[in-house]
C-alpha cells in the first residue's frame, strides 16, 4: 500500500503535513481531515485513459465506507443465522466479500442515478433504505419488511433501486430499460446494472449491449466477477480471459473489486463517461464471496477451504479499507472498535425483530402490483382473494378491488371471460361492474 498523501500529525509525526480538526471534546484524538492513496492499476479496453489510481479519500468518507461495508457483513452474518433456524424459507443469497462493491458504487452515485442487480441484493437494500431493520424483516416474512413480507430474498426495492431479480441476467435488459428512459427524459442519470460472471454469459446481455452502444444509452454494466457462477469457475464457463474486453464495440475497464476506493473512482469516472454522451461500458470488478452461492451451498466441493481462508487473509475488502486509511490518520483503531460494536447492536436488534415481529397477512398478497390493474385479470385471482369488505367504492385504482374480489368471481362464475374481450379502459372496468351487479347487488356507489 502507499500513503501519497495528507495524514495524520498525532499517528504518523514528521511523515507529512496534514491538514487536522478536532472531534468533540471528549475525544482528543487529532484526526486528518483528508489524504490521497495509491489503488491498484485499472485495466483498460478500446479507451486511452481511465480512471485515477491516486485517489482522495475524506474523513466523513471513511467513517461512511466503513460503516456501510461494516454494516454489509454483520448483515448477511445475521441473515446466515436466521436462515439455520428456518426463520427464512427458500433461496438466499449472501453478499460477504463483495461489500466494496455495492459500496464503492453508491458512494459514487448522485440521488436520481439508478441501480439494478441481481438476486443478491441484501447490501443493496440496506444502502438505498433506511436501516437493516427491513431487510431482515423481509427475509423471515414480517409486516415491516421491504416490501411486507412478500418479496423474500430475491425481491427488494427502494428509490431508484429496481431489484432483486430472480431471473440469472433478467435485470440486464431491464436495467438497460431503465437508462434509455433517462435519456429519452434527457436526464444527467445512469443506471448501473450489475451481474455476476455466471450471468455475464447469457445472450440478453450480448443483446442489451448491442443496442445501448447502437443508441448510447448512458448504462454502466457492472460484471460482479467472484470466480464462480454457481459451483463452475469461470475459467470452465467463459472462453475469454476477462470480461471487460469482450467486445470490440464498447470499452471496458478491470477493477479491483476489493478496494473499496478503487470501486468508488472507477464508478465515478464511467459516470462521467456516460453522461458525456459516449455511451455505454463495461466495469469488472474482481471480487469474491466467502459463502456458497446460496446459503444451502456449503461451497467447498468446487474450491478447497484453503482458497477461502487466503483471500480473507490477503484481500478482504475491510481489513484492506482499514490498512489503508488508519495509518492516514483518518480513524484509529479504538474508533473503528466502538463503530463495530454500534453496528453489531443495531443487527442484533433487527435480528430479533425478525423472528418475533407480525408476519405478513393476507390481505396484502394482490397489493403494489400492477398500476391501473386490467379489471379481469384481477378477477382471475379470486383463490388467493381476502374476505370481502361490506362494500366498497370503485375508483379505477387496483387496490379499491381488493377486497370485492371473492364476491365479484362468484358473481361472474358463470360468465365467460370473452364477455370483456375486444373492450378498454372504461368501457372494460365498466362491462365487468355490470356483470357483477347483474348477478348480485355487491358495489354500492
Amino acid at each position: 500500500m502507499s500513503i501519497v498523501g495528507v495524514a495524520s500529525k498525532a499517528s504518523i509525526a514528521g511523515r507529512v503535513t496534514a491538514t487536522c480538526r478536532f472531534l468533540p471534546p471528549l475525544i482528543s484524538h487529532r484526526f486528518a481531515s483528508s489524504a490521497r492513496v495509491q489503488v491498484k492499476p485499472y485495466k483498460l479496453h478500446n479507451v486511452e485513459s481511465g480512471p485515477n489510481a491516486e485517489v482522495t479519500v475524506t474523513r466523513d468518507d471513511a467513517l461512511n465506507i466503513y460503516t456501510r461495508m461494516q454494516t454489509i457483513r454483520r448483515l448477511e452474518a445475521a441473515a446466515g443465522n436466521l436462515y439455520k433456524e428456518q426463520k427464512i424459507r427458500g433461496f438466499c443469497h449472501l453478499y460477504a466479500g463483495e461489500e466494496a462493491c455495492a459500496v464503492g458504487i453508491k458512494s459514487a452515485m448522485e440521488p436520481n442515478d439508478a441501480i439494478i442487480t441481481s438476486y443478491r441484493c441484501h447490501g443493496w437494500t440496506y444502502l438505498c433504505g433506511p436501516s437493516v431493520v427491513p431487510v431482515l424483516c423481509e427475509l423471515t416474512g414480517r409486516m415491516n419488511g421491504n416490501v411486507h413480507g412478500k418479496g423474500g430474498s430475491m425481491h427488494m426495492y427502494g428509490d431508484n433501486f429496481y431489484g432483486g431479480n430472480g431471473i440469472v441476467g433478467a435485470q440486464q435488459p431491464l436495467g438497460t430499460g431503465v437508462a434509455f428512459a433517462m435519456k429519452c427524459r434527457k436526464m444527467k442519470n445512469v443506471c448501473f446494472t450489475l451481474f455476476g460472471d455466471g450471468a455475464a454469459n447469457q445472450g440478453q446481455l450480448f443483446e442489451s449491449m448491442n443496442i445501448a452502444k447502437l443508441w448510447n444509452i448512458p448504462v454502466v454494466y457492472v460484471c460482479e466477477n467472484n470466480g464462480y457462477g454457481f459451483g463452475t469457475s469461470t475459467k470452465r464457463a467463459c472462453a475469454a480471459k476477462h470480461y471487460y474486453d469482450r467486445v470490440s464495440y464498447m470499452p471496458g475497464v478491470w477493477v479491483d473489486g476489493m478496494d473499496v476506493l478503487a470501486v468508488r473512482e472507477a464508478a465515478r469516472w464511467a459516470k462521467e463517461w456516460c453522461n458525456a454522451g459516449k455511451g455505454p461500458l463495461m466495469l469488472e470488478m474482481s471480487t469474491y464471496r466467502y459463502g456458497g452461492h446460496s446459503v444451502a451451498d456449503p461451497g467447498t466441493s468446487y474450491r478447497t477451504r484453503e482458497e477461502v481462508e487466503e483471500v480473507r487473509r490477503t484481500r478482504d475488502a475491510i481489513n484492506g479499507f482499514k490498512e489503508k486509511v488508519i495509518p492516514t490518520g483518518l480513524l484509529t483503531e479504538d474508533e473503528l472498535k466502538e463503530i463495530d460494536k454500534k453496528i453489531r447492536k443495531e443487527v442484533d436488534e433487527a435480528a430479533k425483530m425478525a423472528r418475533t415481529g407480525k408476519e405478513a397477512t393476507t390481505d396484502l398478497l394482490l397489493t403494489d402490483l400492477y398500476h391501473n390493474t386490467p379489471p379481469q385479470l384481477l378477477l382471475l385471482l379470486d383463490e388467493f382473494s381476502p374476505a370481502p369488505a361490506a362494500s366498497a367504492r370503485i375508483d379505477g385504482d387496483p387496490s379499491s378491488y381488493i377486497r370485492e374480489l371473492r364476491r365479484i368471481c362468484q358473481a361472474v362464475a358463470q360468465t365467460p371471460l370473452h364477455a370483456t374481450a375486444g373492450l378498454q379502459g372504461d368501457q372494460e372496468k365498466g362491462a365487468v361492474e355490470d356483470i357483477a351487479r347483474s348477478r348480485r347487488p355487491l358495489i354500492s356507489d
